[in-house]
């Protein structure tokens, strides 16, 4: 029985699985620079609106 643990416990992962998680960190790394990204020209886009842009109500299209 302890064998068979054994051999279960310390066999080679397998290479299918290996696989998927290489490819998952990396879907994980793209879209964590993705998130950077965005945040980053959200802020810059926020930094280019002034309060006073959002406060002023815009003129009626029809008078």
């Amino acid at each position: 029985m302890a064998k068979a643990l054994f051999g279960h416990v310390g066999s080679a992962p397998d290479r299918r699985l290996l696989d998927e998680v290489t490819q998952l960190r990396a879907k994980v790394r793209a879209l964590e620079f993705e998130v950077a990204r965005l945040r980053a020209e959200n802020d810059r886009l926020s930094a280019a609106v002034s309060d006073d842009d959002l406060l002023r109500l815009p003129e009626p299209a029809m008078a």
